[in-house]
């Protein structure tokens, strides 16, 4: 078995071990051994980095085993510059996520967690499949656990949450479905480079395209399919948001670039005006609309929408600088994202209350707290030095390359970015003790200090040094713009 069917089995055999053998009064026992499993998906992880090959776009750590031979389909994996990084960064999150829930889930802690574990190897799944039905399994099972941790975990209208969540996504995905069989019928294997080489009309580049747009542009979430975001991560525990954010919408992108520019590329350039409006929406309206919010959780979610909207406008630019950017955003808001779902956890674990207008003063009471806090904000704004500058810096240089006023209207962005970031730092933390709610509050304690201190690291180091980030995707990202670049019609 190679490193990444380890990488995809052993989370989610850990899991499914912990959901069927776990026992509810081993609370303790059944967190080790979630920390454990997830440690040792990490562990996995790891020696993917120096065993990889700068320089090639080709496929590396390659898996290939006959499935349903019948079908030509076969479980077939392999990663490159594109999706290396997002092998060993769900494997961390998990790891932050096991770590930020050990306190704070009391019932269910073995399904809990086991759901998590599963997870984390069907998203992994999803980064390495080269087999277009293998893709579409991972895919669609990535809903299954995270409509439990919803459902179950989550806060009083968890149902509701849960249900557009499944539904918004799975009705989308069904349309991809729809595309992947006729891409079959048409090639005859389930091969997704053997799709990449179709002579596919325009007519059937527009269809397929759009088909994929339907489950990519949810998943994202793209506005104006965005609007089950919000209200699952109001609901969902603080774990689930931190994994929704750092991982899950990180596959629509994915995808996007996995499929939907190298099948479609005439049909992709086609629709790229729409596309680049979608993303422009999401980037200043959407930024609108989270300096209104009043609810912290909602704020973020709306955030995330915005910073999501960089990613796509990177993709369909159609330039080295706007893809690698749109790449190097999607770790760095992996990071950010989680961090500041994480301490809105850290607060409402401490107060039951997510509404801005309860705090005030936090700084006065947790000074360590707020210290990690002002970093992720500062992140989140896309302040220089941070994870959170380097991509978007990226894109908004391609787009004034592209389009000068694209490029202006993208770079709004910051603004509105570090308006809703500071609004919210100010009335939380800043100013004096707001009641004396507040100023009971304790400090971290060590596990909560450790679970931000293992995202701050990442957040100032890709801030201050990205190149490795970009290395190992600069051969892909090239060989991708070159066959996109290519028309198969013959123009």
């Amino acid at each position: 078995m190679g490193l990444l069917s380890l990488a995809i089995w052993v989370s989610i055999v850990f899991g499914a071990c912990l959901i069927a053998f776990g026992r509810s009064d081993q609370q303790n026992l059944v967190r080790w051994l979630a920390l454990i499993g997830s440690l040792a998906g990490l562990a996995i992880t790891l020696p993917l980095y120096p065993g990889f090959h700068m320089g090639t776009a080709e496929m590396q750590f390659v898996e290939l085993v006959p499935w349903i031979e019948r079908f030509n389909i076969n479980y077939h994996l392999g990663i490159d510059g594109i999706s290396f990084w997002f092998v060993p960064l769900t494997a961390f999150v998990t790891v932050v996520v096991v770590i930020a829930s050990w306190e704070v889930i009391k019932i269910r802690v073995n399904q809990y967690y086991g759901s998590f574990l599963v997870l984390s190897g069907l998203m992994i799944g999803v980064f390495c499949a080269m087999d277009g039905m293998l893709f579409y399994v991972f895919f669609e099972a990535t809903l299954i656990p995270m409509y439990l941790i919803i459902g179950i975990w989550g806060g009083p209208r968890r149902i509701y949450a849960a249900f557009k969540f499944f539904l918004y996504t799975l009705l989308g995905s069904l349309l991809m479905l729809v595309a992947l069989v006729y891409l079959y019928n048409v090639s005859g294997s389930f091969d997704i480079r053997d799709w990449y080489a179709l002579p596919l009309s325009m007519t059937e580049q527009n269809w397929i395209f759009l088909a994929l747009f339907a489950a990519f542009a949810v998943k994202i979430p793209m506005w104006p399919v965005h609007t089950w975001l919000p209200d699952v991560h109001v609901e969902a525990p603080t774990g689930g948001s931190a994994d929704l954010a750092a991982i899950m919408l990180k596959l629509g992108a994915y995808g996007f670039i996995r499929f939907s520019l190298p099948i479609a590329p005439d049909a992709a350039h086609e629709w790229s005006w729409l596309m680049i409006a979608f993303s422009l929406i999401a980037v200043v309206y959407i930024g609108f609309v989270a300096l209104v919010q009043q609810d912290m959780k909602k704020l973020v979610a709306y955030s995330s929408v915005a910073h999501m909207g960089f990613v796509s406008l990177g993709i369909f630019l159609f330039v080295e600088l706007g893809m690698a950017g749109g790449l190097v955003q999607m770790v760095a808001h992996a990071f950010v994202s989680a961090a500041m779902f994480l301490c809105i956890g850290v607060l409402y674990d401490r107060l039951h209350s997510r509404e801005i207008k309860d705090y005030g003063g936090v700084i006065n009471v947790m000074p360590k707290f707020s210290a990690f806090a002002l970093l992720f904000f500062m992140a989140n704004a896309g302040l220089p030095g941070t994870a959170g500058f380097v991509g978007e810096w990226m894109v908004i240089l391609a787009s004034v390359k592209y389009n000068f006023w694209i490029g202006v209207a993208a770079a709004s962005a910051l603004i509105f970015g570090a308006g809703y970031s500071l609004w919210m730092f100010k009335r939380v933390y800043l100013g004096p003790v707001a009641n004396d709610k507040v100023r009971a509050l304790p400090d971290l304690n060590a596990r909560e200090f450790l679970m931000l201190a293992m995202l701050a690291v990442p957040v100032i180091w890709l801030g201050v040094h990205p190149k490795p980030l970009t290395d190992v995707m600069d051969a892909s990202i090239i060989e991708l713009l070159r066959h996109v670049a290519t028309s198969k019609l013959g123009g």
